[in-house]
């Protein structure tokens, strides 16, 4: 049986394959709304703005809440999960819910860039541990992407 270390890694767990072609395609398709959300929100009508920028801190929300389910996912792979995969877990989903509901667009949309570098900070330590650091590579540039969409959207906000 394997059992968790204190970084949340479980002893010898076997190394994931590094992302197929599908997985590559499929992260950069989920950009598109980073890209068009922050383009929305400087060339909408003013009226519109408000809409345009919830729709955008509502997708980052689906996305920062996908990248904390991942490490569900890690914990669901252990005969004991580390409590910290768990808190982890669900953590960007909570911060995200609430920069949703922040009054402040550009706060909103601010906080969101921010925590998609948070959760990469934590996805370095973990992926390695987890046995899967061939991932860290495109989830790099996903993150570069999605947060400079957020911070575009954050200035015009």
């Amino acid at each position: 049986m394997n059992r968790a270390g204190p970084s949340g890694a479980v002893d010898r767990a076997p190394p994931l394959p590094a992302p197929t072609a599908t997985a590559h395609l499929l992260g950069v398709a989920g950009l598109l709304p980073f890209a068009a959300g922050a383009a929305l929100i400087w060339w909408v009508d003013e009226a519109l703005q408000p809409y345009a920028v919830l729709a955008f801190s509502a997708y980052s929300a689906v996305i920062l809440s996908f990248l904390g389910g991942i490490h569900w996912g890690f914990a669901m792979r252990q005969g004991r999960p580390a409590v910290a995969l768990l808190w982890w877990g669900v953590t960007p989903s909570l911060v995200a819910w609430l920069a949703v509901l922040l009054p402040a667009a550009a706060l909103s949309l601010l906080l969101h860039g921010l925590m998609l570098w948070l959760c990469f900070a934590v996805d370095r330590r973990v992926y390695r541990a987890q046995g899967a650091a061939a991932w860290l590579p495109m989830r790099l540039r996903l993150t570069v992407v999605a947060s400079l969409g957020c911070f575009v959207g954050a200035a015009g906000a």
